[in-house]
């Protein structure tokens, strides 16, 4: 296996053939994973990932973190031209911080409209403030508790009581469009 150092894409030399041809393999960003058609969850994508992400055709990007964007992921966006919604939501930190029902809200109308589809949604790991977000979509989509808590173990480890809380008691109204609503919701 090499290497290409201008580009970061893994490489593999196809063995089997006489013509030496060199497949590039792509890297999905960390906890990636389709939620529904046209929406994708990950962490935080990193300058390797890029490529996989423009085989998506990525219309826009919502990033839950208090943090700012990083720089190549700016420029990426911005060479793509992808629209970027930046919530800066804090995770679920017990007993004092929690997520703010108005922000994973605001976030959910964007996901539900499908002018901004193909989505990807992340945060830095993929794992807690996603798993809130998609929690909470699993609920609008009326999934029972038991599956959105599995779906939200899978990704997010043992970290669970808190966040898992925040979806259970979630109730706040998404006033998204339904003009534009998805078909799977």
């Amino acid at each position: 296996m090499t290497s290409s150092n201008s580009s970061n894409i893994s490489k593999f030399s196809n063995n089997n053939s006489n013509n030496n041809e060199e497949v590039k393999v792509m890297v999905p960003p960390l906890n990636f994973a389709m939620v529904a058609p046209g929406v994708y969850r990950s962490g935080h994508p990193n300058r390797q990932n890029f490529p996989f992400l423009k085989k998506l055709g990525l219309k826009s990007l919502i990033y839950l973190s208090p943090d700012d964007i990083r720089e190549e992921l700016d420029q990426f966006v911005k060479e793509q031209k992808i629209q970027i919604f930046h919530y800066r939501i804090d995770g679920n930190k017990e007993p004092f911080m929690e997520i703010e029902e108005k922000e994973i809200s605001s976030a959910l109308v964007k996901v539900l409209d499908v002018r901004n589809h193909p989505v990807l949604i992340h945060c830095n790991k993929g794992k807690h403030r996603i798993g809130c977000l998609v929690g909470c979509l699993r609920k609008l989509q009326k999934w029972s508790m038991t599956s959105i808590f599995d779906e939200y173990r899978r990704f997010a480890g043992t970290k669970v009581l808190a966040d898992q809380e925040f979806i259970e008691i979630f109730s706040e109204h998404v006033p998204y469009n339904l003009d534009f609503g998805p078909t799977w919701l």
